[in-house]
């Protein structure tokens, strides 16, 4: 399936197909607060919140538009979240987002900005997209970094499913200018 990242790895992450058995290694962050202290909705019970977020990655998958990979981490073989890359409608053009999201307790080791490196070379060398972008909530100060540190922009502000969001950009043309100089 297009833009999905089975079987990709880095130092210390793999990435896989996200299976209906993930469903209780992921229900802890439905069930932390601070996992939504960004976003403005509102929430119902953690497993049905669980059980849809899974369906839509499952119809996502099922109709080419991208969706989250499980990460894996080599070591341990812990469950530690999800990446991938995830067609977005933002501003009525239609976008290719690196998205992540990761259990509260792998927070700051640097596993976001790894696997979203991954994510970003494997969209330009596949050739999927001219830009990527990142779509992070205003009061996200820790996702802004994993975009910066991942060579994107801030390029603009704009309103996306009811929160107000910076849209952080990176083209193929940077991408390559930085790549080409390590």
């Amino acid at each position: 399936m297009k833009y999905l990242l089975d079987k990709e790895e880095t130092a210390r992450l793999e990435f896989r197909r996200i299976e209906s058995s993930d469903f209780e290694h992921w229900l802890p962050f439905f069930k932390e607060p601070k996992s939504f202290t960004h976003w403005n909705i509102e929430l119902g019970e953690p497993e049905v919140e669980c059980a849809n977020w899974y369906t839509r990655q499952f119809d996502r998958h099922a109709s080419g538009l991208g969706g989250m990979n499980a990460l894996v981490e080599k070591s341990s073989r812990d469950f530690v979240g999800h990446c991938g890359l995830l067609v977005q409608n933002v501003d009525n053009i239609m976008e290719l987002e690196i998205g992540y999201s990761l259990l509260p307790e792998f927070w700051n080791r640097g596993y976001a900005s790894e696997a979203a490196s991954r994510c970003r070379d494997v969209a330009f060398e596949r050739s999927y997209s001219t830009s990527l972008i990142s779509i992070i909530s205003l009061t996200n100060a820790s996702s802004a970094r994993v975009a910066v540190k991942n060579g994107m922009h801030l390029e603009k502000q704009t309103t996306y499913n009811n929160n107000q969001v910076n849209i952080f950009r990176i083209t193929k043309d940077e991408w390559l200018a930085c790549y080409l100089l390590k």
